[in-house]
Formats: structure tokens, sequence, C-alpha cells
């Protein structure tokens, strides 16, 4: 049955290539504004899914990001941003796309077509009932994501969906979809661009606020946060100053000692009370 894919639809504005820099910037800004709207819609959607995956990484399961082109990136970037964000383990948040690592660079023909691969990749890691799958596309109608989706339904294992239009068959499949409209691109069919962006925000809300469901982030701060650079470091250091009420030079030793904000400040905790 066919629906409304307004993915695809006409764009508002035409003659494009007519409008000038500042045109261009003012009307794909203000297309951009609509996306958190839409999202706003969609909470009660994106709660459901959410619990869900609480619950799962709460057992031990692991979820899987799976999509084609933008999408299967904007999933890859999630899930790799989890590990040095929360210090999680590099196996709990596992983002697939269409074509294999090759694809995140580069696109790969007619991989998004395929309707055995999305399974295939799935088993790669011997996934079970234990995890959740969110499949992730625009349009709702990828074959590599509807058909993995399908395949996980049968074997019992949880889905979920993020798609940008209403009635989609990825929509249907998924046990719990999520349904952004974001309506027509501002280029005619360039779902990186409105879709993309309302797909990258619903990431970042499910993963941040399954991290912090986990007990990832203390008050406000990352205090799992792996200190891979300077950065990092010193903004650990500010983290222990300030709850610690003590000085540069005491957390920083601190710091160095533990290689882990959270761990510095139980132990420091745990000496003061001895």
């Amino acid at each position: 049955m066919a629906f409304d894919k307004t993915t695809e639809a006409d764009s508002h504005y035409n003659h494009l290539e007519k409008m000038d820099v500042g045109a261009l910037l003012k009307n794909i800004n203000a297309e951009d504004k609509t996306v958190a709207f839409a999202i706003e819609k969609a909470i009660p959607q994106i709660e459901k899914l959410t619990n869900l995956v609480v619950e799962k990484l709460a057992q031990g399961g692991r979820l899987f990001y799976i999509g084609a082109g933008t999408s299967g990136r904007l999933g890859i970037v999630d899930a790799s941003e989890c590990p040095p964000t929360f210090g999680v383990s590099r196996d709990l948040v596992i983002g697939l796309i269409a074509g294999g690592d090759n694809a995140i660079r580069k696109a790969v023909e007619f991989a998004e077509d395929s309707t055995t691969r999305g399974w295939e990749d799935l088993k790669s890691h011997t996934i079970s009932s234990k995890d959740v799958v969110i499949g992730i596309a625009a349009s709702g109608t990828t074959p590599y994501v509807i058909s993995a989706l399908q395949i996980c339904n049968n074997n019992e294992i949880s889905t979920g969906c993020i798609t940008c239009n209403a009635g989609s068959p990825l929509a249907k499949t998924a046990n719990f979809p999520i349904e952004i409209v974001v309506g027509p691109e501002f280029v005619t069919g360039s779902s990186r661009m409105k879709a993309g962006t309302a797909q990258k925000l619903v990431l970042n809300m499910i993963s941040t606020a399954t991290m912090i469901q986990l007990g990832k982030v203390k008050g406000n701060k990352m205090v799992d946060m792996q200190l891979s650079n300077n950065k990092l470091v010193e903004r650990g250091v500010l983290m222990l100053m300030k709850e610690l009420s003590i000085n540069r030079q005491d957390a920083t030793q601190l710091l160095q000692q533990h290689k882990n904000v959270r761990e510095a400040i139980n132990f420091y905790k745990n000496e003061a009370h001895q």
C-alpha cells in the first residue's frame, strides 16, 4: 500500500540556483528550525523505545543501530561516541551500515537493496533476544534495514526504528517505531538535511538518556569519560577540584593515580571517612 513519502516531496522552494548565499542560508536555517518541533511530537514514541533500550542494556544486552547511507553513518557516529563519552565497552552500542566499513566514507552501490545482508551483519555479532536493534532509514523503505528487522522479530529480538515518513514499511515492521515527519527537504529528496538532523538528534536523545539511566553520569558530569586527550584530562581535573573542593595539584595527582574521575572521587571520599 502506498504511503505519503514526504521525504521525497517537492521542496517548498524553487529556483535555488537564483538565490544568493545569504538567501540560501536563511532558507535552509528556516527549514532546520522545524526539526525540533517535529521531534517534540514524537517524544512519547522515543520514550517507549528508550525505556526498552535501558531495560535491555541493564540486563546485559546490547544496542545495535543498522542503516544505509547517511542513516547508517549517523548510527555509527552515535555508537562510536558512547565509549569515550560514557566509558562503556565498544561492544555495548554497535553501528552497522549497508556495504560494511567501506560505506562509511564511500557509497557502496546497491548495498541498501539487499534483503539478506542486514541479518548476516547482525548474526556476525552473535545477536540474541537479549539485544535490541534500531533500524534507521529516512524514507522507511530501505530493504537492508526492513529485512533485518523482520528476521529479528521472527527471532524474538526487540526492534525499533527512526524514520521520517509516517506509515512507512519500516515503521510497520518495528516493535517500537519512531516517526519524525520533517516534511520536504530544502533540496528535493536530500534527506541528509532535515531528516538527517532529526535522526542525529533522536540518536543523541536515546543514547544519552540511556547512559544517564545506567548511571554513567554524576550530577551533570561525564565521570566515566575516557581521558583520551589533554582537553579531557583538564576537564577531569576541574571536575575533581569542584566535586571534592581540593586544589589543582591534588586533583591532578588523584586523576593520574586512578585514570578515571568516578574512581578518583570514590577513593577520595572513602579515604576521608576512614
